[in-house]
């Protein structure tokens, strides 16, 4: 926005927005969600801890079982805390520093997790944009038709996953990853075309026994209104904000057409994890700056100004009512013997990546 202001921005956005429901009045989650399984699929570590980890650890301290899978190990990321910048270990392996955050994250959410095992694209910038890193996750086919080779593909892993652990609900990004990252958009291919082939026996032979997953979720983490809620807040609260800036980018993107706006069916509430997330988040040290935007409103503070946390429902097998307060609803319905069977992972796949599955 060349001229255009942050109050103008903000008036901008007002007028187009959907409104969202009162904070008193949506229906927690369900107490017991044994059987239900739910897959969310990230691109890199911190992913999962910055957007739906009260939604994890929600749905895990009710009985559910909730799976990370991670695409790539963030090995091109940017060291964005100043302290961690200062750590030799940092520069030196930083691959390796993400897995041990990620590691830490994992405990602290109680998720299960597998890391998929491509390369980071990296963010790319300049004018031309240069070309992505050559074998990186977002140059990768994505399907065996695109490939040409049977396991040359982006998809094919992600699938058998999808085949291993039969989640009942996938969690991805929209078309625009989120925001227009080459591995978040990757990652959000990769998702739908397993949602969409794991169930078919005749796609992606040999990557196990099909299962058909019920639903498919964007997930809405830095979803405008929850934006523009917090920037009034701090606004009203401190006389500044440290959001003005994704206002102003929100605006820009919205006026000009580039993100697919997905308005909000699904709101889950997650106050009482506000704190598991925090620490989430925090384990991330190498990504998470612990005076930045993530942490700009304190948990006690949002738990009256945003207590939920906000999915799109993309596309489902059955039967929905919407909005919705829960992934599931009622989840006493879908108590099928083939839903509810325990599910064991093949003893390979428990703590190792898939990056020896390609032929790079």
């Amino acid at each position: 926005l060349k001229e255009t202001t942050v109050s103008e921005a903000i008036e901008q956005l007002k007028a187009n927005l959907p409104t969202h429901p009162p904070v008193d009045s949506l229906k927690p989650l369900e107490e017991d969600y044994t059987g239900l399984r739910i897959l969310a699929v990230h691109a890199h570590p911190d992913d999962e801890s910055s957007k739906g980890a009260g939604t994890a650890s929600a749905y895990i301290a009710r009985g559910a079982r909730f799976m990370v899978a991670t695409m790539t190990g963030g090995e091109r990321g940017d060291i964005l805390n100043e302290e961690i910048d200062k750590s030799p270990r940092a520069h030196r392996d930083l691959p390796g520093l993400r897995r041990a955050e990620m590691a830490a994250a994992r405990e602290i959410m109680g998720i299960e997790h597998r890391w998929i095992g491509f390369f980071d694209s990296g963010l790319p910038e300049g004018d031309p944009m240069p070309p992505l890193p050559l074998g990186s996750f977002g140059t990768m086919p994505l399907d065996r038709a695109a490939a040409h080779l049977v396991r040359l593909c982006a998809a094919a892993p992600l699938v058998r996953l999808v085949r291993d652990y039969r989640p009942h609900i996938i969690i991805t990004y929209d078309e625009i990853g989120g925001y227009p990252h080459p591995d978040h958009i990757m990652t959000h291919k990769v998702a739908v075309e397993a949602f969409e082939k794991a169930g078919d026996p005749e796609a992606y032979v040999g990557e196990g026994e099909p299962w058909t997953p019920l639903k498919l979720y964007y997930d809405r983490a830095f979803n405008p209104e929850r934006t523009l809620a917090l920037h009034e807040h701090l606004l009203d609260t401190h006389g500044e904000s440290l959001l003005s800036g994704w206002i102003e980018n929100i605006a820009h993107r919205a006026s000009s057409g580039e993100a697919p706006r997905h308005e909000t069916t699904t709101r889950i509430l997650v106050h009482e994890h506000f704190e598991q997330r925090d620490q989430a988040l925090r384990a991330h040290a190498s990504q998470v700056d612990p005076n930045g935007v993530f942490f700009a409103v304190p948990s006690e503070q949002l738990k009256d100004i945003w207590p939920w946390e906000d999915y799109t429902l993309a596309a489902s097998h059955t039967e929905v009512q919407l909005p919705e307060s829960s992934h599931i609803w009622p989840w006493e319905d879908y108590t099928l013997a083939a839903s509810h069977a325990e599910v064991q992972l093949p003893e390979s796949s428990l703590d190792e990546g898939l990056s020896d599955y390609y032929v790079i």
